[in-house]
């Protein structure tokens, strides 16, 4: 008989149901219950739908000039994307969930895990609460899940989300053990957090076609035939939890700054702007984790979609003499770089910046004869930076190049993109009596 595990401890994972979509529905009210979707960079393909778009059978990813036509007929809202605004609301919402459990994990921008260690009520009236001020407090609308694993908490909420007569909140551990077995039934194994497509289509081969399948599969055979991990997974679906919270996010190795260009471009100079432009915001990403970097690499490339047009792509490493943070000499590495890789003669239509090497800062190798005195200066003046382009604005104060010129052709395009509502003074939504 298969052997399930009990536990006192419970995992919540809450989750924004359709997280771009639904912060431009905090500050256009008019649009709730009205098809709204969110573009990609440049305005090209649909990343985030609203359930009303859901509905019309709309996949996901599909270019967003493909359904022109479908979207006049019934009356789809398309946003560019506006970054400043969802990050901004994603802090919001990760402030109101720390108010219910210090053991916290903050797995995307939409999502995070709750310990609930020592809960005192009812697991279902704890998330309902959750639920009722996250959407009191920020606009936004959440669903919960809560089970003994955290991938049993993951599966209670794609339940809440997809079963709207759960009330957009699952807690799996209340349910008796033939709901259990309903409900793990109904969900397709290819569901279950970190299973995804292709692993799918192996273990339906082998008679594993949904969650419950998976669960009652014998760990020692799946992980000889697939993987630890798999066999993990296994685990934590019988209420074996295998995986703990990470309450502070892995160290990055590699910070990465590339955009697509809003039309294609040839001149070397404009290259340069947007190169040093990626170079200064990795730049500030570094420093906010209190990195520095060792190596800068710089990637080019053309349309590779324009058959009628010559292709060519490229990268380039530069090392560093000693490991920075400072955006003058990231953006000099990141000139070199594109110095040794830029051709004529080709329209490019995306470059980037990527920071290697990372190390904590204080914990870097020094040059014999490093100049301290002037790397403190240096420190100082890029501090100050940032608080200037914190206070007022990113590109408020740049680098060279890379400082705010106005009118750059090759900026993303972002057409229908919403005001900064809560990032700008100048763009602060306005209440006419």
């Amino acid at each position: 008989m298969m052997e399930l595990h009990t536990s006192a401890r419970r995992f919540a994972l809450v989750d924004v149901n359709a997280m771009y979509a639904s912060c431009e529905r905090v500050f256009r009210p008019d649009l709730n219950g009205k098809p709204v979707v969110v573009l990609s960079n440049n305005d090209g393909c649909v990343v985030t739908r609203s359930a009303e778009v859901k509905a019309l059978g709309i996949p996901m990813g599909i270019p967003w000039y493909q359904i022109q036509e479908l979207a006049q007929k019934h009356g789809i809202v398309a946003f560019s994307s506006n970054y400043e605004l969802y990050a901004d609301m994603s802090n919001r919402f990760v402030d109101v969930l720390s108010q219910f459990s210090a053991d916290i994990e903050v797995y995307s921008i939409d999502e995070a895990f709750l310990g609930l260690w020592g809960m005192q009520c009812e697991g279902s009236a704890y998330g309902r609460e959750i639920r009722q001020r996250i959407r009191q407090w920020t606009g936004l609308p959440v669903c919960v899940g809560i089970g003994s694993t955290k991938t049993r908490a993951k599966l209670a909420n794609h339940v809440a989300k997809k079963d709207g007569a759960w009330g957009g909140v699952c807690d799996l551990e209340a349910c008796a053990p033939d709901e259990q077995d309903e409900l793990l039934g109904r969900i397709e194994v290819g569901d279950v957090w970190g299973v995804g497509h292709r692993l799918r289509k192996r273990l339906a081969s082998c008679g594993i076609a949904t969650a419950r399948d998976l669960r009652d599969a014998d760990p020692a055979a799946i992980r000889k035939t697939y993987s630890v991990i798999l066999e993990r997974t296994v685990r934590e679906l019988r209420g074996q939890s295998c995986l703990d919270l990470e309450h502070v996010r892995p160290v990055k190795q590699e910070i990465m700054s590339s955009r697509s260009f809003g039309k294609g471009i040839t001149a070397l100079e404009e290259l340069q702007e947007a190169v040093a432009t990626y170079a200064s915001r990795a730049a500030e990403k570094l420093r906010k984790d209190g990195s520095r970097a060792g190596a800068v690499r710089v990637h080019i490339m053309t349309n590779q979609f324009r058959l009628d047009q010559p292709q060519y792509g490229r990268s380039h490493i530069v090392t560093l003499g000693e490991p920075t943070d400072d955006t003058a000499a990231l953006i000099t590495a990141a000139l070199r770089a594109l110095q040794q890789i830029y051709r004529p003669g080709y329209t490019y239509i995306k470059a980037g910046t990527l920071l290697m090497d990372l190390v904590p800062r204080g914990h870097e190798t020094r040059l014999l004869f490093a100049d301290d005195e002037e790397r403190e200066r240096r420190s100082a003046l890029m501090k100050v930076m940032d608080g200037i382009n914190l206070q007022w604005g990113r590109n408020s104060l740049g680098v060279g190049v890379a400082a705010f010129r106005g009118g750059r052709s090759w900026t993303m395009k972002r057409g229908s993109k919403s005001p900064n509502y809560t990032t700008s003074w100048k763009q602060l939504p306005v209440a006419h009596a």
